[in-house]
């Protein structure tokens, strides 16, 4: 029997979705992974499953324990639904700035929700700074500290990468996606290089994030600012130092809000921000490229927490940014 077991057991194994219209219009493959059917909506439940794992191998996290992490939102709700399948108790930290969808969701799923201003990640009140020194004044607690913590990163290297390799029996040639932690890419990127070095890695960055600069020109350096969440970011963490990147591309927020809205008109697909950035460069990486390739990227999470923004008419004006017709 296909039975799995709990919410732990549904996390990964998710399918690779062809998308006909953009496929046809570049002349090549463009395959989206659906993370956002992992059992807590997101690619980040992979994350918060390997960060526990790893704190309960090393003996860090005990039975009863807490966990506590800084977040933007997602690994939040996965170590959420975690912490609550494994008996612990789990303290969010995160930024007030983020979707109302998200603080009411980490909420109902029995999370306690510490919401601060945003801060830069220089300021000592930054979100993920606030949420290691309130996870080292708690006895028993553990930080998640899911941007340098480098479980984060293994955990895609042993199952993401793994996955993608199998469906599309090695015909990959290119993979692309955005990054926060840099978790996902650089755990799939050293997978896929070392079963096919010629793969081409590519990040995919928001407007507001320096990596693009960073990849490109070896120098950290942002312009602008983004609506996304939960992506892009003004530093090198553990996770993604040292990975295998070949290139980088930019997307600005009026090109990702009109891929959210293609995807949901032409695919039926309904995610978030992260998804559209993604898409928009696997679209243009797959013109560089030229026909007949195969371009490998995410579709992170559900649309849903970004209902009273991404799709929000009167926000996304006040926002500056057209709506999609």
């Amino acid at each position: 029997m296909a039975i799995r077991d709990g919410f732990i057991g549904t996390i990964g194994d998710t399918p690779l979705i062809r998308l006909g219209k953009l496929s046809a219009e570049c002349d090549c493959e463009i395959l989206a992974k659906a993370e956002f059917l992992n059992p807590g909506g997101s690619v980040k439940d992979r994350t918060a499953l390997g960060i526990i794992l790893d704190a309960e191998r090393n003996g860090r996290l005990a039975p009863g324990g807490t966990v506590v992490e800084g977040t933007a939102g997602n690994t939040g709700i996965g170590l959420a639904h975690i912490c609550a399948a494994r008996g612990y108790r789990c303290i969010i930290v995160i930024p007030d700035n983020q979707s109302r969808e998200k603080l009411e969701l980490l909420r109902q799923l029995g999370a306690q929700v510490r919401a601060v201003p945003p801060k830069p990640y220089s300021d000592p009140d930054n979100y993920q700074k606030v949420a290691a020194r309130l996870a080292a004044s708690i006895p028993g607690a553990v930080w998640a500290n899911q941007f340098d913590n480098t479980a984060n990163r293994e955990i895609h290297y042993r199952t993401t990468g793994p996955e993608i390799w199998r469906d599309t029996e090695g015909r990959v040639d290119a993979f692309v996606c955005a990054t926060g932690t840099g978790g996902t890419l650089a755990g799939v990127a050293r997978y896929l290089k070392e079963r096919k070095p010629e793969v081409r890695i590519v990040l995919a960055d928001p407007m507001g994030s320096a990596l693009y600069h960073w990849v490109l020109e070896g120098e950290l350096c942002a312009e602008g600012s983004s609506i996304t969440e939960g992506i892009g970011t003004s530093r090198v963490t553990a996770n993604l130092e040292g990975t295998p990147i070949d290139s980088a591309l930019r997307v600005d927020d009026q090109q990702c809000l009109d891929m959210i809205y293609r995807l949901l008109r032409e695919e039926g697909l309904f995610v978030g921000g992260s998804s559209g950035i993604n898409l928009v460069a696997a679209l243009q990486l797959a013109r560089e490229m030229g026909p007949g390739h195969c371009i490998v990227t995410l579709l992170c999470d559900r649309g849903g927490l970004y209902a009273g923004r991404l799709f929000n008419p009167d926000w996304l004006r006040e926002a500056g940014l057209r709506v999609p017709v």
